[in-house]
């Protein structure tokens, strides 16, 4: 903000420069949560000045009601197409490695886990809800409580890892030795 102050006309530090300077951050493309962050940033300095007496307590509340850009729930990254998933679960694999890899990747796809989620599952995580498949309660990033609904050939892909690794209980996820030898104990960590 201050290589912007410094190139326009002497301004006194209020709402109108503000908004200015909002206005100028918008025209240069930048996305929303970069000029939310140096608004923020503004804001703060306008706290700072006020409560230090440097700037007037009738100026501050105005700079801090400066709204910031809006969220345009723009895709971000790259989206894999339903060919480059299926292409990506492949045929089904014999070996317990395979069906293990094959069932983690439909999660991910089809429910859009996160690994940290993936990997905490357990067999009481799967219910029935209100007719639906799902994953209850899921514990996901930030502490957020979500249910996920699972698609069907997801389960068919997480039943049969179940079964072939003999999973009645417990963490659904575990090693698989080179040898297709299941590792691991029954408890979630």
């Amino acid at each position: 903000m201050i290589g912007w102050y410094c190139t326009e006309p002497r301004l006194a530090f209020n709402r109108s420069v503000v908004l200015r300077y909002r206005f100028f951050l918008e025209q240069k493309n930048l996305a929303s949560s970069t000029i939310n962050v140096r608004l923020a940033a503004v804001r703060r300095l306008a706290c700072e000045a006020s409560d230090t007496g440097l700037l007037s307590p009738d100026l501050a509340p105005g700079i801090w009601r400066v709204k910031g850009a809006k969220r345009l729930g723009v895709h971000v990254g790259n989206w894999l197409t339903v060919d480059q998933s299926r292409t990506l679960l492949g045929e089904p694999s014999d070996s317990l490695r395979g069906k293990r890899d094959r069932a983690i990747l439909a999660l991910i796809i089809g429910c859009g886990l996160r690994r940290a989620e993936l990997v905490g599952l357990g067999t009481e995580d799967f219910q029935v809800r209100e007719e639906h498949r799902v994953i209850a309660d899921l514990i996901g990033k930030g502490k957020h409580i979500r249910t996920v609904p699972i698609p069907t050939w997801t389960k068919r892909a997480v039943d049969e890892w179940m079964r072939a690794a003999g999973i009645n209980n417990g963490a659904i996820f575990r090693r698989v030795s080179r040898l297709d030898r299941i590792w691991g104990a029954a408890s979630k960590n």
